[in-house]
């Protein structure tokens, strides 16, 4: 098959590569990422001036856009006969609310709208600690075996959250769990005239059972998101 690959964080972020990694045994890889950083642009897209895409080789191209850009100059332009879409791996949680700010998502959300299915793979991390990419790597490979066997359902993706484990912590256990409905917390630190987010995302709140609970909980979770 043909997959599509993209991501928010760039691509040279290393989560990317691990999802290459992961993806390449399951058929012909096309690349088509951000040329920088655009982490939290949600579905921001370029309507206004040109979007430039820049070849890298070996399948890889730079779009000098948003990721949701990415997604429909990649199947208009560079691999319209694309089997899937997947993108990540974030480098953070994209859980319950995170799902409507998220680049990463957005790229498959772009994706769906126009027929293709796709797969979002996001790493929670967790305070000083460092993220083990090709463990990773691993779980994402396990993931797509299992999804990438189901029937295809038009207007479906799937959201998959990586907990942040030790290295001395068991294989998780892949879970399929409802989206978290719980916002964000509200706060805001005051600072002269100005006033920053400091909510703390470790914190938040969570409902049992649905993905927030089950990936801080330590388990993979997959969350199926329908948009029609």
């Amino acid at each position: 098959m043909k997959l599509l690959l993209s991501n928010d964080d760039g691509i040279n972020a290393p989560g990317l590569l691990a999802l290459v990694s992961a993806a390449k045994g399951f058929g012909d890889l096309f690349v088509v990422a951000p040329a920088g950083p655009q982490s939290g642009v949600s579905h921001a897209v370029t309507y206004e001036g040109s979007v430039r895409i820049e070849a890298r080789g070996d399948g890889r191209y730079a779009v000098h856009g948003t990721p949701a850009d990415c997604s429909r100059l990649g199947l208009h332009k560079i691999v319209p006969n694309a089997d899937w879409v997947l993108s990540g791996v974030n480098h953070g949680g994209n859980l319950g609310a995170d799902v409507y700010y998220s680049g990463t998502v957005a790229a498959v959300r772009e994706a769906v709208l126009h027929g293709w299915p796709g797969i979002a793979f996001s790493q929670y991390c967790k305070r000083g600690m460092e993220v083990d990419w090709r463990r990773a790597a691993r779980w994402v490979e396990r993931v797509l075996t299992a999804l990438l066997a189901r029937p295809v359902e038009r207007g479906l993706f799937y959201n998959v959250n990586f907990p942040h484990l030790s290295p001395s912590d068991t294989e998780p256990e892949i879970i399929h769990c409802p989206l978290d409905p719980l916002p964000l917390p509200l706060s805001y630190r005051h600072e002269a005239e100005e006033l920053f987010y400091d909510g703390d995302y470790h914190n938040r709140m969570r409902t049992e059972g649905a993905d927030v609970d089950t990936c801080f909980g330590g388990r993979i979770a997959v969350t199926s998101i329908r948009l029609f």
